[in-house]
C-alpha cells in the first residue's frame, strides 16, 4: 500500500478555502513552464488612485501588467474610451500600458485632468486598473492686503491669522522673522493646526514688526510669503491676571470625523494669566496606549492608526491657578473599505469546481460587486458553470473557455477597493521537470529521496519503477510524497540502480528516468590512541581508513578543534601525524576528519608532553639582543637592514622580529614589521611614503624572546599618492530622511603624505543619476540629508592627500533610513489548539510598506476575561516575536476557558507599525485545579461535615464534585473506598452513617465537562460514645478505633518530690514522658522520659510550698497528650522536727509504737483466721459506709479503709462504677492505686513507709469527680 504524506485540516473556519485550494492546481514556479503556459492578464503596476502632478513636467500615468499571450492596452478618460492617437501631446510605451503626457513641450497639465482607467486584455481575459485621478499640483500667491498694526496690552491674548492660499496639496505653515529665523514657540506662543499664531498672553518682549508667515507648497518646491504684521505691546499697571477661556475651538462642544487607519488630531489653545496648562482625557475610558502623543506643548492630541474604537467624547482642560475651562470634542471614526478576505488567482483544470471570496469591511458596510473582464458581472456574457452568490462566485464544472478576469469592488462613501483575480483552466499534458538521467548519489543505511516534480492539468497520477520494465514500486520500504519524490528510507547496496517516474493524466503520460548510487560508508579502522611522550622526543598518531572506491576522501589534522600549527615539526603522512622535536606547547587533542562527498567520520587522541629528565649541566636562557645594525641600499619604497646576532645561551635562534618606529606620526610606539629564520642575518624591508622609520630587531629561541636591539639610524621616505582606500565603509541611516555614511580611516602611516582628506560619493541605486560628492577632512562620518525613505544608495569613499587620489574605490551599497512600517499585517487568523495552546496566521505585509529592514513580527495577545467568571481584569499585555518574513506562531500558556485578544505587527530596525486589529479567540474548557480548602468539623459518632471552597481556577463550567472516602486502622490499611458525586452547587456536606472513634482519609476534586481536576485529601476521626466506653465493632471489614488516649492523671505530692500516675490507652509498645513546670508561668515545659512503658513516674528536686502543672505524652505521636493536672507541694517541715528525731526519748517512744502495733496485727490475724470480727471491723459494717469495699472473698485482698478526714473531694474524670464492682485489671504494680495527698508517706526514692492498705482498679473517665485510694498510714490507723 503506499504511503502519502499530506497535511490535514483543521481549522472548521478556512475549510472553503482549503477546498478550494485542494481543488486548484499548484503551479510550480519553473521559468521554463511558466513561459509556455497561457494566463489571463495581471496588473502589476498602477499610479495611485489619486495622483497630483506637476503642471512643469510631463505626467506619466503608469500601468504595467503580465500575461501570456503579452495583454494590449487601452484606457478609458471620465468614463469614455481615451484614443491616444488622436492626441499628439500622448504616447504609450512600448510593450506597455504606461502613458506618457508631453507637457514640456506645449501641453498643459489643467487639460488633461480627469479619472482614468486602465484596461489590460489578451485571449483569456481582461483586468482593469483602479481609477487615477489625476490633478496638477497649485501653489497660488497670497491675495493683497491692508494689515493693521496689532496693538495689545500687556496680559492679554493675541492671535496672528495666516490663512494661507488654497493650494494642492495644502501647503506646510511656519512663522519666521525678516532674517529667516523661526520664530520661538513655547506654551504661552504656539502655532495652531489652521497656521495662526496663538499668544495665550502678550508680554513686552513680542513687541515687534516682523512676524512673517509662510507656505510651502512641496509639490512645486516653492514657498510663499505673507506681509510682515506689526505688533506692539503696551504696559499697564498692575497687570490683571485672568483665568482661562478657549481661544480654539469655541463653544463647550464641538464634533470630529475621521477615517479608519489616518491620525487623529485634535486641538486646544487656551489663553489667561498665568499661561494656562492643558490637559487631555477621553470620557468612559483611556487615551490608547502605544499610540497617543502630545505636541506643541500638550495642546495638540495625536492618535495614530485610529480604528472605530477610539470613537468616543475626548475633553481638553485648560487650568491655571484662578480656574479652569474645558471642552469637549466628538469624534465619530468612520472607515473606508479594507480587506478581510481579497479574491485570488485560481488555476483549475477542466471539470473541476473553485470559488472566488471577496470579503471587505468599513463603515458604512461597503457594497460588493462583480466584474467580469471589466464588465459589470449581470451584463456579462453568460457562463453556465458560474454562479454569483453575493460576495462569493461559485464555479462548477469549468471548461476552457470559463477562463476569465473577475473583478470585486467594495465601495461606500469614503472609498473603495478594487481587486482583480483570474480563472485560468488549463488542460495540459503532463510534464516531468525533473531532469532526464539525474544521479543520485547516498550512502548504504541512509535515505535517499529521488525526485519527480511533474505538471499537468488535469493533476497527473505519479507512479514509480525500478528499471526500465520493473513493476510498480509497493510497499513498507518505499514512500510516495505528493510532490512526486520517492523516498527509500534506509538504502541498501541492493537499492542502486535506474529508477523510472511515470505521470499520466487522461491527456497523455509521460516518463523520466533517474539513477542511484549506494555507496559504502567511510570507517576509520584504526584510530588514534592516545600518547605520552617525554619533551623534544618524537610521536605519531595512525589513522587508517577504509572507503567506497569509487569516493576520494580528504583527511584533515586538527589540534584543539583548530588548524594544525604552521610548523614544520608536524609532519603529515597518508595515514598517520607524526610531531618531532615535541614540546609543551604541542599539549592538546588531536583529530583525525575523513571527508568524503557523501560523508564524515572523525576520531581524536590526547597528547600528554612530560619533562625530559634534567641535564644539569647545560642552562638554557633567552638569547641575548641583536646589535650593530645598519641600513643599506636605500630606496623610495626599500631599504636592506642587517645585524649581528647576539649570544643564543645554549638554545638555537629560531627566528628574529624585526619591528619599527614611525617618528613621524607615532613617536615611541613600535610596530611588528616581519621576521625572518634564526639563520639569517639581513632582510629586505618594503617601506611605505612619508614615514621616518626607525628599526629594531628581538631574537626569539626556546625559551623565549630578547630584549630588543638598539634603535637603528632613522630614515625618512618621500611623500606619495594614498595607496589605498578607508576600509569598513558602510551607509545606514539614523533618520528616515538621511543617510549616514561612515568608513574607518587610514592610519598615519597609510596617508602617504600631508594633508589627508576624504572624498565621499553617493548615488541613488537603480535610478539613472549622477554621482554627488563632497570632500571632507580627516574624518570617518559625513551626513546626506534630505534622503526618500529607505532606498538603495551606492556609496564610495576615496582617499587623498597633497599629491593627488588614491586608486579608485569599490562601491558599497547601502540604505538611507528607516521609518515606522506603515501597514498592519493583514488576514490575522486563530487556530485554537488546545485549552492552553493557540496558533496565530497572518498574511506578510508588502515589502515596500515596511520602510526599512523586516526583522520580524510581534505578536500581542492578553486575556480578556474568564468564560467561567465573568469578571475583567487588567492584565499585562504578552509579547511574542518572530524573526523574519515568518507568518504565522504559537500562543503558548494560554488560560483555559477564557477570552483573548490579539493583534500583529511587524517591526524594522526603526520600531513596530500598526497593530492589526484585535482579534478575538476562546480557548475550550480545561480540567480544574483543586477545590481552595476542605474542613472537616462537628465530629459526632457516626458524622462528619464537610466544607469546601471552590477551585481557584474552575477552568470552565463545573459540573460536580467527586468524593471519595475509607477508613484507616492502626496498622494503616485502608478499608473500603466509598465515592459519592456531589452537584456543583452545594459547599457543604454531611457525612452520616460513619463507624464511631474511627479515622477516615478523603479525597476531593472537581470536575467540569473536559474531566477531573487535581484532588485534595484530608483526615479526620469520629467521637467515642459518651459513656467512654467503646462499643464492639459491628459488621465485618469495619476498621476498629484506634484513636490512643491518656487519661487519669493523677499526683501524690511530697515536699521536694512527687508521684504521677496515669491511665493509657491505645497501641502497645508506648514510650511516654513527663512534661511539667511551675503553673501559671510562661517558662517552657520540663520534660522527663519515662523507662519503659511504665504508667508511673517520681518528679524529684521541686521546690516545696510550689503549685507545679503537670502533663503526661507518647512520644512519636504528634500532639498525642493529656490533659494538664495542677499539684502543690506540702511546705517545707520545721528545723526541730530533725532535733527531735534525733533524741533518745522518741527513738524509744516510736519502737514501743512498733511493737505494740505488731501484738495488734498478730491477734488480728488470730481473730481473722478464727472468724470472727475486730471492733474496727464491728464499727465498719454499722456504718455500712459507700465508699468502704470489704474484703473479696475471690482473690483475698483487704478492702479499701478510710479515716474521716481522710475524706477529700472527688476529682474530675473519675467515679465508682454503679454496680459498686471494681474491676480487676492485668497490671497490679500501678502506685495511683495506693495513698494520696500531702501527709502520704514516702521514702526518699518514691517507695511506701508501711504496707498497701488496698487496690484501686482502673476505671474509664466519666463525670465531674474522682475517688482516691486512702493513704498507707490512714489505713494502719484504722486498725487502731
Amino acid at each position: 500500500m503506499m504511503k502519502k504524506r499530506s497535511i490535514s485540516a483543521s481549522k472548521a473556519s478556512l475549510v472553503l478555502f482549503l477546498c478550494q485550494m485542494i481543488s486548484a492546481l499548484d503551479v510550480p514556479l519553473d521559468s521554463k513552464l511558466l513561459e509556455e503556459l497561457s494566463q489571463p492578464p495581471t496588473i502589476t503596476q498602477q499610479s495611485p488612485k489619486d495622483y497630483i502632478v506637476d503642471p512643469r513636467e510631463n505626467i506619466v500615468i503608469q500601468c504595467e501588467a503580465k500575461g501570456k499571450p503579452p495583454p494590449s492596452f487601452s484606457w478609458t478618460r471620465n468614463g469614455t474610451h481615451f484614443d491616444i492617437d488622436k492626441d499628439a501631446q500622448v504616447t504609450m510605451k512600448p510593450n506597455s500600458g504606461t502613458l506618457v503626457i508631453n507637457i514640456m513641450n506645449g501641453g498643459k497639465a489643467e487639460a488633461y485632468e480627469g479619472v482614468y482607467q486602465c484596461t489590460a486584455r489578451n485571449e483569456r481575459g481582461a483586468a482593469i486598473s483602479n481609477n487615477i485621478v489625476i490633478r496638477p499640483s497649485r501653489s497660488p500667491l497670497w491675495t493683497k492686503e491692508k494689515l493693521e498694526p496689532n496693538q495689545v496690552r500687556e496680559g492679554d491674548s493675541l492671535v496672528l491669522h495666516c490663512r494661507p492660499p488654497v493650494g494642492l496639496p495644502p501647503p506646510i505653515i511656519f512663522w519666521m522673522d525678516n532674517a529667516f529665523q523661526r520664530l520661538p514657540q513655547s506654551e504661552r506662543v504656539s502655532q495652531g493646526l489652521n497656521g495662526d499664531l496663538y499668544f495665550s498672553n502678550v508680554q513686552p518682549e513680542d513687541t515687534r514688526e516682523d512676524y512673517i508667515c509662510y507656505a510651502r507648497f512641496n509639490h512645486t518646491q516653492t514657498i510663499q510669503q505673507k506681509q510682515p504684521i506689526s505688533v506692539k505691546v503696551f504696559s499697564t499697571k498692575p497687570v490683571t491676571e485672568r483665568q482661562p477661556i478657549l481661544l480654539t475651538p469655541t463653544g463647550s462642544t464641538s464634533t470630529k470625523v475621521e477615517l479608519r487607519g489616518n491620525v487623529l488630531l485634535l486641538e486646544c489653545i487656551a489663553a489667561g494669566l498665568p499661561t494656562p496648562v492643558i490637559r487631555w482625557i477621553k470620557e468612559g475610558g483611556e487615551l490608547p496606549v502605544n499610540r497617543t502623543f502630545f505636541e506643541n506643548f500638550k495642546k495638540t492630541l495625536k492618535i495614530i492608526d485610529v480604528s472605530e474604537a477610539d470613537s468616543g467624547n475626548y475633553k481638553c482642560i485648560a487650568r491655571n491657578m484662578l480656574g479652569s475651562v474645558h471642552h469637549v470634542i466628538s469624534v465619530t471614526v468612520k472607515a473606508a473599505p479594507y480587506w478581510i478576505t481579497a479574491p485570488r488567482n485560481l488555476v483549475l483544470s477542466p471539470g473541476e469546481d473553485g470559488t472566488l471570496i471577496c470579503r471587505a469591511n468599513g463603515n458604512p458596510k461597503p457594497n460588493i460587486s462583480w466584474f467580469a473582464n471589466g464588465v459589470p458581472i449581470a451584463i456579462a456574457p453568460e457562463d453556465p458553470s458560474r454562479k454569483v452568490d453575493g460576495d462569493t462566485i461559485i464555479f462548477s464544472h469549468v471548461q476552457e473557455r470559463s477562463s476569465a478576469v473577475y473583478q470585486c469592488n467594495a465601495s461606500n462613501e469614503y472609498g473603495y477597493l478594487l481587486a482583480n483575480a483570474f480563472v485560468n483552466v488549463l488542460a495540459e499534458p503532463p510534464r516531468v521537470l525533473t531532469p532526464a538521467n539525474k544521479l543520485y548519489q547516498v550512502i548504504a543505511d541512509s535515505p535517499a529521496l529521488l525526485d519527480c516534480a511533474y505538471f499537468g492539468s488535469p493533476k497527473p497520477e505519479i507512479e514509480w519503477f525500478k528499471g526500465v520494465k520493473g513493476s510498480i514500486l509497493r510497499g513498507n520500504e518505499y514512500v510516495f510524497h505528493d510532490n512526486g519524490t520517492l523516498e527509500i528510507p534506509v538504502a541498501q547496496k541492493d537499492s542502486t540502480g535506474t529508477y523510472t517516474c511515470v505521470a499520466r493524466n487522461e491527456l497523455g503520460k509521460v516518463q523520466n528516468e533517474v539513477r542511484l548510487e549506494v555507496k559504502d560508508p567511510t570507517m576509520i579502522i584504526k584510530q588514534p590512541e592516545y600518547k605520552v611522550i617525554q619533551r623534544y622526543g618524537q610521536v605519531s598518531f595512525e589513522c587508517i581508513i577504509k572507503h567506497d572506491s569509487t569516493l576520494l576522501p580528504t583527511v584533515i589534522w586538527l589540534k584543539d578543534n583548530d588548524e594544525l600549527p604552521d610548523d614544520e615539526r608536524f609532519l603529515v603522512g597518508k595515514d598517520n601525524l607524526t610531531i618531532v622535536n615535541v614540546t609543551d606547547k604541542d599539549d592538546g587533542t588531536y583529530t583525525c576528519i575523513v571527508n568524503t562527498t557523501l560523508d564524515s567520520v572523525s576520531a581524536s587522541a590526547v597528547l600528554t608532553v612530560v619533562a625530559a629528565p634534567p641535564t644539569p649541566a647545560i642552562i638554557y636562557a633567552r638569547p641575548n639582543p641583536p646589535f650593530d645594525l645598519e641600513l643599506t641600499g636605500q630606496l623610495e619604497r626599500s631599504v636592506e637592514l642587517s645585524w649581528i646576532p647576539g649570544d643564543e645561551n645554549n638554545s638555537p635562534i629560531k627566528n628574529f622580529v624585526i619591528e619599527y618606529e614611525d617618528g613621524l606620526h607615532e613617536p615611541g610606539v613600535w610596530h611588528y614589521q616581519t621576521e625572518v629564520p634564526g639563520t639569517q642575518t639581513t632582510v629586505q624591508l618594503k617601506l611605505s611614503p612619508y614615514v621616518n622609520y626607525s628599526f629594531r630587531v628581538i631574537a626569539v629561541n626556546e625559551i623565549g624572546r630578547s630584549q630588543p636591539s638598539e634603535p637603528s639610524e632613522q630614515y625618512l621616505t618621500k611623500s606619495a599618492n594614498p595607496d589605498e582606500n578607508p576600509s569598513n565603509v558602510q551607509g545606514i541611516g539614523s533618520e528616515p530622511d538621511n543617510l549616514v555614511i561612515t568608513w574607518e580611516s587610514l592610519k598615519g602611516f597609510q596617508s602617504n603624505g600631508p594633508g589627508l582628506q576624504y572624498k565621499v560619493s553617493w548615488r541613488q541605486k537603480d535610478v539613472d543619476d549622477e554621482w554627488t560628492s563632497v570632500i571632507v577632512a580627516n574624518v570617518s562620518k559625513y551626513i546626506v540629508s534630505g534622503t526618500p525613505t529607505f532606498v538603495p544608495y551606492e556609496i564610495k569613499v576615496q582617499a587623498l592627500n597633497d599629491l593627488g587620489y588614491a586608486p579608485e574605490p569599490s562601491e558599497v551599497i547601502g540604505h538611507s533610513g528607516e521609518d515606522l512600517p506603515m501597514v498592519a499585517p493583514g488576514n490575522v487568523q486563530v487556530h485554537v489548539i488546545n485549552s492552553t495552546l493557540a496558533k496565530v496566521h497572518w498574511d506578510p505585509v508588502p515589502l515596500k510598506t515596511v520602510r526599512g529592514h523586516l526583522q520580524g513580527y510581534k505578536v500581542y495577545y492578553w486575556k480578556v476575561q474568564s468564560l467561567s467568571r465573568r469578571s475583567r481584569r487588567h492584565v499585562e499585555k504578552k509579547i511574542l516575536t518572530f524573526r523574519g518574513n515568518k507568518t504565522f506562531g504559537m500562543l503558548p500558556g494560554l488560560e483555559p476557558y477564557s477570552s483573548y485578544k490579539l493583534n500583529v505587527r511587524v517591526v524594522n530596525g526603526k520600531g513596530e507599525g500598526p497593530a492589526s486589529p484585535d482579534k478575538v479567540f476562546k480557548t475550550p474548557e480545561g480540567v480544574p485545579s483543586s477545590p481552595s480548602f476542605l474542613k472537616i468539623t462537628n465530629p459526632t459518632l457516626d458524622s462528619l461535615t464537610l466544607e469546601w471552597g471552590s477551585p481557584t481556577h474552575p477552568n470552565g463550567v463545573l459540573t460536580s464534585y467527586i468524593l471519595k472516602f475509607q477508613p484507616i486502622n492502626n496498622t494503616h490499611e485502608l478499608g473500603p473506598l466509598v465515592e459519592i458525586r456531589i452537584p456543583a452547587n452545594e459547599s457543604s456536606l454531611i457525612l452520616k452513617n460513619l463507624n464511631y472513634s474511627t479515622r477516615y482519609k478523603f479525597y476531593f476534586n472537581a470536575q467540569t465537562s473536559v474531566g477531573s481536576g487535581s484532588q485534595i485529601t484530608e483526615e479526620a476521626v469520629t467521637i467515642m460514645d459518651e459513656a467512654g466506653i467503646l462499643r464492639p465493632a459491628v459488621g465485618a471489614g469495619k476498621v476498629q478505633p484506634l484513636y490512643p488516649r491518656i487519661r487519669n492523671v493523677t499526683t501524690a505530692a511530697a515536699e521536694t518530690y512527687a508521684n504521677i500516675s496515669w491511665e493509657y490507652e491505645g497501641p502497645d509498645h508506648a514510650n511516654f514522658y513527663v512534661e511539667y513546670g511551675v503553673a501559671g508561668s510562661k517558662e517552657d515545659w520540663k520534660k522527663e522520659i519515662v523507662n519503659g512503658s511504665r504508667s508511673f513516674f517520681v518528679l524529684k528536686g521541686l521546690t516545696p510550698g510550689t503549685a507545679y502543672k503537670v502533663r503526661v505524652g507518647a512520644e512519636g505521636l504528634s500532639g498525642f497528650r493529656s490533659s494538664e493536672d495542677v499539684f502543690e507541694t506540702g511546705p517545707a517541715m520545721a528545723s526541730r522536727q530533725i532535733d527531735i528525731a534525733t533524741q533518745g526519748w522518741f527513738i524509744g517512744l516510736m519502737c514501743a509504737v512498733a511493737l505494740l502495733i505488731l501484738i495488734l496485727l498478730i491477734v488480728c490475724f488470730i481473730r481473722r483466721n478464727k472468724g470472727g470480727k475486730y471492733p474496727v471491723k464491728e464499727k465498719e459494717d454499722a456504718h455500712a459506709d459507700p465508699e468502704i469495699q470489704p474484703m473479696k472473698e475471690d482473690d483475698g485482698t483487704f478492702g479499701e479503709y478510710s479515716d474521716a478526714e481522710d475524706h477529700k473531694p472527688l476529682k474530675k474524670g473519675s467515679r465508682t462504677p454503679s454496680d459498686r464492682t471494681v474491676k480487676k485489671e492485668d497490671s497490679d504494680d500501678s502506685l495511683v492505686d495506693y495513698g494520696e495527698g500531702v501527709n502520704g508517706q514516702f521514702n526518699e526514692d518514691g517507695s511506701f513507709i508501711g504496707q498497701y492498705s488496698g487496690k484501686k482498679e482502673k476505671e474509664p473517665a466519666e463525670g465531674n469527680e474522682s475517688s482516691e485510694a486512702p493513704s498507707p498510714v490512714n489505713a494502719m490507723n484504722s486498725f487502731v
